[in-house]
């Protein structure tokens, strides 16, 4: 009896042990033979929705034959029962380029998402794909490794010049950065974003990353994930801010470079001209940059950036060509309520240093600070034309309103000083003079400070030599 109760003892123990064996085996075939699972959203480079997108999903053991879904009204779209393997996401709508993403590696079980953003079709044009990899001879010609003061290395733009290169240079970054998150968010939104990363490479993920950095004073990081959302995904919007970073602080030949394979892909981008304006112009390329602008106007003529660019230039310019004088008179005729479109049409108007010229300047003078009382510069410039003309009192009613209306007004008390002496006002002269040296002092240590904040990329050409500059394009 005790013999066969041990024998059943041991032999419910061997059953109880193939029992487990095999159920353990069963649940590590069935996860070995789940399926993955791809997802993602289709949207336009605004991150918009778009629906009835077709959406191929194309593995490598197989190319040209996929599996095909279609975009819901959130473009979203969904893949199932994916086996594990190597596969590419392609996406395209009538009225856009087509757009890809991949190829990628998926595993068992896994769950990947893809965010494609797709550009509209250039009219008369073929569509292409927007992920395609850039023709930069199959990598960027320049290598950048590393900061330093600006003020250690030399510039290209001379001191008159400096000051409007610089302003340019931000214009055209503040261009590219559409968010303006505060530090606590941005770090908190910085270890998502970095998380999110670490399940899949993303391109969006990659610039908001870059956008971050960026706010944070790292400059190097943000070049970097810039680059890397434009290798994965070159889209207007990754290029440009690629660009802008790299212009802003100074790494002049990799940002043409940049910004001209940008405008090659997106001809119609103004914003991509306006980056290449302002790189020639930060070389010291007026002419160049200036043709770059006109040609940005030419793209959107109701778009007030490109004539705000050229105004930066008129500034500095003791005479306007007649062709910047037509494209300022047509931002007025554009823009018929914007102080600023009159102010710049007045500018090129007084450039021109005809009588006639200098009346009608002064009526655009006078509509400028009509539409905005706290425009400093058009009062500054209605004080030189009625200095000019010897209407004094009215002078120094301009004058010490572009004083009150502008930041640091060195050029308003110089003036005022003219004008002073010339009513033979020595004391109220002199004061000016004092005030004039002040301000002037100051402006100067605040540029050398601005110097010293903005760090400057060292950067490194493949090449034996920089690239020469190309004229720019005739608009």
């Amino acid at each position: 009896m005790q013999t066969l109760f041990h024998t059943m003892f041991r032999l419910s123990f061997i059953a109880l042990l193939l029992l487990s064996f095999a159920a353990s085996v069963k649940a590590q075939n069935t996860q070995i033979q789940k399926p993955a699972a791809i997802s993602g959203t289709i949207c336009d480079v605004e991150s918009h929705p778009l629906d009835r997108a077709e959406v191929i999903l194309e593995g490598t053991a197989e190319p040209g034959k996929g599996i095909r879904a279609t975009t819901d009204s959130q473009g979203h779209f969904q893949f199932t029962g994916v086996a594990s393997g190597t596969y590419t996401v392609r996406a395209k709508l009538d009225g856009y380029q087509q757009g890809s993403a991949g190829p990628f590696v998926i595993g068992a079980a896994e769950a990947k998402s893809v965010i494609l953003h797709l550009e509209k079709a250039q009219p008369g044009s073929a569509a292409k794909d927007a992920s395609a990899a850039i023709a930069f001879s199959d990598e960027p010609q320049f290598t950048v490794a590393g900061v330093t003061d600006t003020s250690a290395l030399g510039v290209h733009a001379s001191s008159r010049t400096m000051p409007n290169s610089n302003a340019l240079a931000k214009d055209t970054a503040a261009l590219a950065h559409a968010t303006d998150a505060s530090s606590g968010a941005a770090s908190s939104e910085e270890g998502a974003i970095r998380a999110r990363l670490e399940a899949a490479d993303n391109a969006d993920l990659w610039f908001q990353l870059a956008e971050i950095e960026e706010k944070g004073g790292h400059s190097l990081d943000a070049v970097k994930d810039y680059q890397r959302s434009a290798e994965l995904a070159p889209t207007e919007a990754h290029l440009f801010g690629w660009g802008a970073e790299l212009l802003l602080h100074r790494a002049l030949e990799p940002a043409i470079e940049v910004f001209r394979k940008g405008h090659e892909r997106y001809p119609q981008s103004a914003r991509m001209l306006l980056g290449l304006g302002a790189t020639y112009y930060a070389q010291g390329s007026r002419d160049e940059a200036a043709q770059f602008f006109l040609q940005a106007s030419d793209s959107d003529p109701a778009d007030p950036q490109p004539y705000l660019f050229l105004g930066r230039l008129l500034v500095t310019e003791n005479s306007s060509p007649s062709s910047w004088t037509e494209k300022m008179k047509g931002f007025a005729t554009l823009h018929p309520e914007n102080a600023m479109a009159h102010y710049l049409y007045g500018l090129a108007l007084a450039k021109q240093g005809e009588v006639d010229s200098k009346e009608d300047a002064e009526a655009q003078f006078n509509r400028a600070v009509k539409l905005d009382a706290h425009l400093g510069s058009a009062y500054l410039q209605l004080g030189i034309l009625r200095s000019e003309r010897k209407d004094f009192p009215e002078a120094v009613a301009a004058l010490q309103k572009a004083v009150e209306y502008t930041p640091l007004p060195a050029e308003a008390h110089y003036r005022l000083t003219e004008v002073y002496r010339r009513m033979g006002d020595a004391e109220k002269a002199r004061q000016e003079t004092a005030l004039f040296k002040q301000i002037a002092a100051q402006k100067e240590q605040d540029a050398e400070r601005e110097r010293h904040e903005i760090q400057q990329f060292i950067y490194t050409l493949r090449g034996t030599t920089a690239p020469t500059p190309t004229p720019a394009p005739k608009p």
